[in-house]
């Protein structure tokens, strides 16, 4: 599938069975979910232009590399929260957007309640954090406002994504890049990733 990334990495890998498993506690479900999330970032971030930079060590000269891409970072609330603190830590300088969305669990269709966006987006390279690629519903929307905000260069990254949901993000959004650790068999009757697992917000805050 074109721009579907699909990460695989021992690390995340096994931090992702321990988040699938119904048995997890929610103290060990947050601490997995930020691993896999952090990874998944570093891969997402591959790509980023650089420049050189020569630096003087304590002995000598040194030719390094420095980011040379602005970023922003837009969780979809609520379960995007999960993924930005992590997020965070490798890139503390980079500012964040916000979008809130909320799922009507008997239609599936998201509401936004919430929006607020970092100026001069067409300059930067957009992040959504959002755990669970579902229908594409919510991330359809939050790609929409960004784009209507001016975003011209935005990614998706996702820890479990159904093919229903990627499908549908790649007929509306072609050029949208998708970074995810699993792409699951289907979604149930109810819209939810099978075998998923669960609702991630409610297993990463314990609601």
């Amino acid at each position: 599938m074109n721009n579907v990334h699909l990460i695989d990495h021992p690390l995340l890998q096994h931090s992702l069975t321990r988040i699938r498993d119904a048995s997890t506690s929610a103290v060990e479900f947050r601490r997995h979910a930020a691993i896999v999330a952090q990874i998944m970032v570093v891969e997402a971030t591959r790509n980023l232009k650089m420049h050189q930079e020569k630096v003087i060590t304590p002995l000598g000269t040194a030719a390094g590399y420095i980011i040379d891409q602005q970023i922003v970072l837009v969780p979809v609330l609520r379960a995007g929260i999960s993924m930005l603190f992590p997020a965070k830590e490798l890139l503390p300088w980079v500012p964040v957007g916000f979008i809130g969305l909320e799922r009507d669990e008997r239609t599936a269709i998201a509401r936004e309640y919430y929006q607020k966006f970092p100026a001069h987006l067409p300059e930067k390279l957009v992040m959504i954090l959002d755990p669970m690629l579902a229908t594409g519903g919510s991330l359809n929307d939050t790609i929409t406002s960004l784009k209507k905000k001016g975003a011209l260069n935005i990614c998706v990254i996702c820890v479990v994504a159904a093919p229903e949901g990627i499908g549908f993000l790649q007929k509306k959004h072609p050029e949208v890049s998708i970074y995810t650790a699993a792409i699951d068999s289907h979604l149930n009757d109810d819209r939810f990733i099978i075998p998923g697992l669960g609702d991630f917000g409610d297993r990463y805050f314990g609601t």
